[in-house]
């Protein structure tokens, strides 16, 4: 299908937009627009990522702690990313994978390898996983895939169990999406990685990933095939930051205005270093961590329905700060490379920041007032598209989220955490418990969670 693109990107107009700057009181009036949890425009969204002033940061970041809290509330999603190949054909020059990386030690993982894998995330106590391969389907071939995803779900270990799959693959075409769709994943992820073309053609010499254009209509052969959700992201480091924000505004509005859902996700990785690339040791454009703040906080307020990723890229001391700026989601215990949760036998993607096991990141998780969720109710009673966007976008969501938020944080504390952080996990539910203000739906968790005391698991609202 051919979609139009000058309607997804417009360069000129973003170009335009870029350097945008206004007066404290139109700063003011667009925060307070954005506490109403109806989005921002790409003018508004221009302003706010030219402020530059402690005390209008200080405001954005707050704006965007509230709208957050206000639509999904303190509760904090984890999932870890599971590899099943590093084969590549194309040739990004920031990727480890790239195919012209004759230093990398190449490996598809196996059906007996994945299944592996799959055993060592569920025993960490994740829930949900995001499937990951270098973009090569002469190696990972829908036939593989769909072999995987079957077994990862008819997986067991003791209590624990797989209840979704979210995927990041090659680019599909309509009749492989319509496939794809009967596999019963969850969220489809494709990143653009820039948006401005001159960049993009730079950094994808070769390689399928070359054809902009065929990558820009990507979630348009999704969505026309009938997935439900998708998510979108860019590598901050290449270009502008203020661009590439504003081109996937762009993009999330077009998607939302044609196919009445906008992005389920988007993903906020930064360039870190990665064997085989000198661009991912050097970015041509650096984004610095204040910067780095600014554009999670802006993206908060412009698209609010929409759930934020942080990845284990970045720094274990710095993802707390990130998170108070309107972070749903995050992956923990990660590993970047096929086979890395047993043992280190080929090349990693990039970098990691953050080292920290699961239960240390739901220990911090718990004592700094979040609420851990492993919760995947919506996939599996088709809260998802349009009905999903329906709910979140008024901030509805949040009666669904903070029950199953506690419900599958207890499933965790019971089967997997250690004392300390059950002690702190405990404390924590205590805690959201206390701020529910409405007593039949208090009262219905509170049977859920004696029934997940007597053995009971997969319990959800």
């Amino acid at each position: 299908m051919k979609a139009n693109l000058e309607k997804i990107i417009n360069e000129e107009k973003i170009n335009n937009l870029i350097e945008t700057k206004t007066s404290p009181e139109k700063i003011n009036e667009i925060l307070n627009k954005s506490l109403a949890l109806k989005g921002l425009s790409m003018e508004e969204a221009s302003v706010l990522l030219n402020v530059e002033d402690d005390e209008t940061l200080d405001k954005l970041f707050k704006a965007a702690k509230t709208v957050k809290e206000k639509i999904y509330g303190k509760r904090i999603v984890l999932f870890s990313p599971l590899y099943i190949s590093n084969y590549c054909t194309n040739n990004c020059l920031y990727c480890g994978f790239r195919y012209a990386n004759k230093d990398i030690k190449r490996r598809k993982l196996s059906i007996e390898e994945v299944i592996e894998e799959a055993k060592s995330i569920i025993n960490m106590g994740h829930k949900r996983i995001l499937l990951v391969a270098g973009e090569d389907m002469e190696k990972v071939n829908l036939d593989y895939i769909e072999e995987i995803i079957r077994k990862i779900y008819e997986l067991k270990r003791g209590k624990g169990e797989i209840r979704r799959v979210n995927i990041n693959i090659a680019p599909l075409s309509v009749e492989e999406f319509k496939r794809l769709k009967t596999f019963d994943i969850g969220t489809f992820q494709s990143f653009q990685e820039t948006y401005h073309r001159e960049t993009y053609k730079k950094m994808h010499p070769s390689g399928l990933k070359a054809n902009y254009e065929y990558r820009l209509e990507t979630m348009d052969r999704a969505l026309s095939a009938g997935l439900d959700d998708v998510g979108v992201g860019v590598l901050y480091g290449l270009t502008d930051y203020r661009f590439e924000v504003l081109a996937m505004l762009s993009h999330a509005e077009y998607l939302d205005k044609t196919y009445g859902t906008g992005p389920h996700t988007i993903s906020i990785p930064r360039l870190e270093p990665a064997q085989g690339s000198e661009i991912a040791e050097h970015p041509p454009h650096a984004v610095f961590d204040s910067d780095f703040k600014k554009i999670v906080a802006v993206l908060r307020l412009a698209v609010p329905y929409t759930g934020l990723i942080l990845t284990t890229r970045e720094r274990a001391g710095f993802r707390p700060e990130v998170l108070e700026l309107g972070i749903s989601q995050m992956s923990a215990g990660s590993k970047t490379n096929p086979g890395g949760y047993h043992e280190e036998k080929s090349t990693e993607q990039f970098k990691i920041g953050d080292h920290r096991s699961l239960d240390e990141v739901i220990k911090e998780l718990s004592e700094t007032g979040y609420l851990p969720s492993f919760c995947t109710s919506c996939y599996r009673l088709g809260r998802v598209g349009k009905d999903f966007m329906d709910l979140a976008k008024p901030g509805l969501i949040q009666k669904f989220c903070q029950p199953n938020a506690i419900l599958t944080f207890k499933e965790f504390l019971d089967d997997y955490a250690n004392e300390e952080t059950k002690q702190a996990g405990i404390n924590c539910i205590e805690q959201h418990m206390a701020e529910i203000s409405d007593e039949s739906l208090k009262q219905n968790i509170e049977k859920k969670l004696e029934r997940i005391n007597a053995g009971e698991r997969d319990i959800y609202i």
